[in-house]
């Protein structure tokens, strides 16, 4: 009830109409400047929040000149905002009306003058939304200059560090060299000098209240026991005092301040100066003083940050009593790490004590699955550092490649933060580590289980993955993705079972169901490759066509279907990648590895036409790449395009490899290409063509694409101009087309539009073969440019009806024809190689 309640809110809120808002907010106006604004006025601010909150997008549009809200309620806003009587609940609505109308022209408030640090902090949140850099440098330094002073009694500095927080976030230029070592003092002393003592409650006033005071507890660890070193964030008390809510205020800001102000000189702020500041942290050269030389502020910090976060993780080791507080352990261990290896790059003198400590941490969460997340940052460390440290971490980075995605792959969170890990140390994959090169199959799953969420951070990483020794094992891991969605499913709900049904069924019968499948002997080694943890180049591809038949079962199940449609993404990344490095011997194996899985492909039909469609385009441009492949791969090519059922399963391959052969089979392109060869591929898809559109009474016609039949008739006309003795076979073929194109059999197959087309280029085809010097031009340019290919392919539709305009011209159109023809060759808008043919129709037309 209270969903539709709100939704119906929301929609009246964005469906308001500008009276209706103008006559709303002088009603809130009249109780804003009422003796004492009370709930009414708090409920008329809050309807107002949500409508500017609901219709602020787009800003330009609603609040900058046209000002829906007009500037005298604005300032009535700032003023109600800045009154010391508003009371306080008023005064944070108004904050938030303003925060959501910035950036806004009316706005006139400064915080120059505030001292009171309540109001300081709404003011400035006001401010920090006008997105001005200028504003945030003011806000910046006030809320400097206000920390440094002793603040009065009733102030606390805890309402202003998430102001300052949102500066450093912002701008962190904002602040000069002094005024960021002032706050690094300040931080150090809250981080370590915080209060032990637990606070005490506030007298609730009433009747039974005891003025009597009771003497402070000390505060508790997570396990109950007293604590007997100084307070952090894990520090358990019933009631916190001031100085221990800016301890834990303190430690949540603390690792941006280190990456912004830890570890490098700072200028003086100029208002002038737009660039940004670079928050990346680079190693520094050792600043250990020399004993009984003070530090530098930002030194002290880094000093009692590193304690703070030895604490911590000692703290981490304790048995919390509450499920709340082990999950703040596991938080706060993360983050103390970080921040570890933030101070060990701005001090290396620091990186020996943090090596020895982290090792024992790893050693002792590494058996635990709910410190998984912890280990990225222990990983992190020590990529950073144990090469300094001079330590072996290799037990470590197997552990976190090799055990967590193949047990916790299931874990959304953790899979981003582990590809984005990845993505982040993306030269592991580039270097001679083997422990990170022979993993990438556990990535996988990862995607697998949680695509599409993860697809943008694969299609960064995938680059990284991609070499010559990967490409076909990675090529199988993509084509097999949405299977392997389905053997983890099959993998979790296998582990859930009870430990009585978890035996493996009757070894010699055939597993009845997915599950039973999983430990048989039958399919349990093509489980164990597809969910295989390391690298294995061998191809497995055929081995595992059982499996797939098996999980055919689960092709509907939505995570499946979700991960399939993930794949042609990455498909044609792959190639794109793989052009840049693979050289020929790579190329052949890919067109042959894409012609044999082609067959081998999980039951999705959706899936497999996006597979197609893309293994289609992408068998082009290897082709294209590496031509002699036409030449080198004949028998599986032939193989391939011998086969009628390929032309209508897979048109998009087929038809792709029928416009290679056409192309590339040439001695233009490979000396090696001989008239045999030519014949036998003409033989192979006469054939075809012939099957496909051979009229028998007894028979139905065999549906397939209209390209497809296009695509043929050109490639069997290239052959037979490159092999003239086939000339009077492929002409009397395109001549039966129109039989073909008119037979009722055919005309309720296809629309009206695709058999018109297929005459047209039957019609051209065969006119150009009347020439036959003409078609060895069009169809077997000689080698040359790059630039000279493309105009044969971008003008070759020009040149057929060029030939079909000059051997079937209308009644006294030639001499026009002729004409044209010449001026527009003089006015050189015809290409060269069109110019040449020009010539060759004149001829032969003059004789």
């Amino acid at each position: 009830m209270f969903t539709a309640a709100a939704e119906s809110f929301l929609r009246q809120a964005r469906e308001i109409q500008e009276d209706e808002l103008r006559r709303f907010a002088a009603r809130v106006s009249a109780l804003l400047q009422g003796p004492e604004p009370g709930p009414e006025a708090v409920d008329g601010l809050q309807r107002l929040h949500l409508t500017v909150a609901a219709t602020k997008y787009p800003r330009n549009d609603i609040y900058c000149d046209s000002c829906r809200l007009d500037g005298k309620f604005v300032a009535l806003l700032q003023t109600v905002l800045c009154s010391p009587r508003s009371p306080e609940q008023i005064q944070v609505l108004c904050a938030a009306i303003l925060r959501e109308m910035s950036p806004c022209n009316d706005l006139i408030l400064y915080c120059d003058e505030i001292q009171d640090t309540k109001l300081l902090s709404l003011v400035s949140s006001v401010l920090l939304a006008q997105e001005n850099k200028g504003e945030v440098a003011a806000v910046g330094q006030h809320v400097v200059k206000v920390l440094e002073r002793r603040l009065p009694e009733g102030q606390s500095a805890r309402f202003l560090l998430p102001v300052l927080a949102n500066v450093i976030s912002l701008s962190p230029e904002s602040l000069t060299e002094e005024q960021s070592n002032v706050v690094s003092k300040k931080l150090a002393d809250w981080l370590r000098y915080a209060s032990i003592q637990q606070g005490m409650a506030q007298p609730s006033g009433g009747f039974f209240s005891s003025p009597r005071t009771k003497q402070p507890a000390p505060i508790t660890e997570v396990d109950g026991t007293v604590a007997t070193d100084f307070f952090t964030v894990l520090s358990v008390a019933q009631h916190y005092t001031q100085d221990q809510w800016l301890n834990v205020q303190t430690f949540s800001m603390l690792r941006n301040w280190l990456l912004c102000y830890g570890g490098k000189e700072l200028n003086t702020f100029n208002p002038d100066d737009r660039a940004g500041m670079d928050r990346s942290v680079t190693s520094m050269v050792p600043t250990t003083p020399r004993a009984g030389q003070l530090l530098l502020p930002r030194e002290r910090l880094r000093d009692k940050a590193f304690e703070y976060c030895q604490r911590l993780i000692e703290q981490s080791n304790r048995r919390p009593l509450k499920k709340d507080d082990g999950d703040l352990q596991k938080a706060c261990l993360i983050e103390a790490v970080t921040i570890m290896d933030i101070i060990c790059k701005q001090d290396s003198s620091y990186v020996c004590r943090a090596v020895s400590f982290l090792k024992i941490l790893h050693s002792r969460i590494c058996g635990d699955a709910t410190y998984a997340r912890a280990l990225l940052p222990i990983a992190q460390f020590f990529l950073n550092h144990s090469k300094l440290a001079a330590v072996d971490s290799d037990a470590i980075y197997k552990h976190l490649f090799t055990d967590i995605p193949a047990q916790l792959f299931h874990n959304p969170s953790l899979a981003f933060e582990f590809v984005q890990f990845c993505k982040d140390n993306s030269q592991l994959f580039t270097d001679s580590s083997s422990i990170f090169r022979q993993s990438f199959p556990n990535l996988f799953k990862f995607l697998a289980w949680n695509s599409p969420p993860l697809i943008s951070e694969f299609v960064d990483l995938l680059p990284f993955l991609l070499d010559a020794g990967t490409t076909i094992e990675i090529f199988h891991l993509l084509l097999d993705l949405p299977c392997l969605t389905a053997a983890l499913d099959i993998q979790l709900r296998a582990a859930a079972l009870p430990a009585s049904e978890k035996a493996g069924g009757d070894p010699a019968g055939k597993p009845a169901t997915c599950l039973e499948a999983f430990r048989h002997p039958l399919y349990k080694s093509m489980f164990q490759y597809l969910l295989r943890t390391k690298s294995a180049p061998q191809d497995a591809s055929e081995s595992l066509v059982p499996l797939r038949q098996l999980l055919g079962s689960l092709a509907g199940s939505p995570r499946v279907v979700q991960c399939a449609e993930t794949v042609p993404v990455l498909l044609e990344l792959f190639f794109r990648v793989v052009a840049e490095f693979a050289d020929g011997s790579l190329i052949n194996q890919l067109v042959v590895l894409l012609l044999q899985r082609s067959d081998q492909l999980y039951e999705i039909p959706e899936f497999k036409e996006d597979v197609y469609r893309v293994l289609g385009s992408e068998l082009a441009v290897l082709c294209r790449l590496r031509p002699a492949l036409v030449v080198e791969l004949s028998t599986e090519i032939l193989e391939f395009s011998g086969a009628v059922s390929n032309i209508q399963s897979k048109e998009a391959i087929f038809t792709h490899m029928a416009w290679a052969i056409g192309e590339y089979l040439s001695v233009s392109y490979d000396k090696r290409c001989t008239v045999e060869q030519i014949t036998r591929f003409f033989e192979t898809l006469e054939a075809v063509l012939f099957e496909i559109t051979q009229l028998r009474p007894q028979a139905s016609t065999p549906s397939c694409a209209p390209r497809a039949i296009s695509v043929l008739m050109a490639t069997l006309t290239k052959l037979a101009a490159r092999s003239q003795d086939l000339i009077p076979r492929v002409s009397m073929f395109l001549s039966k087309m129109r039989t073909f194109v008119q037979s009722p059999a055919v005309t309720s197959v296809y629309c009206e539009e695709d058999l018109e087309e297929i005459l047209i280029r039957a019609t051209e085809l065969m006119n150009l073969l009347k020439m036959p010097s003409v078609a060895q031009f069009v169809f077997t340019p000689p080698p040359a440019s790059t630039r000279f290919q493309r105009e044969v392919n971008d003008f070759l539709p020009l040149a057929l009806r060029m030939v079909t305009q000059f051997l079937e011209p209308a009644a006294g159109s030639m001499p026009q024809i002729r004409q044209s023809l010449c001026e527009l060759v003089k006015a050189g808008l015809i290409p060269s190689h069109l110019r040449t043919l020009t010539a060759l129709l004149s001829h032969h037309w003059s004789e």
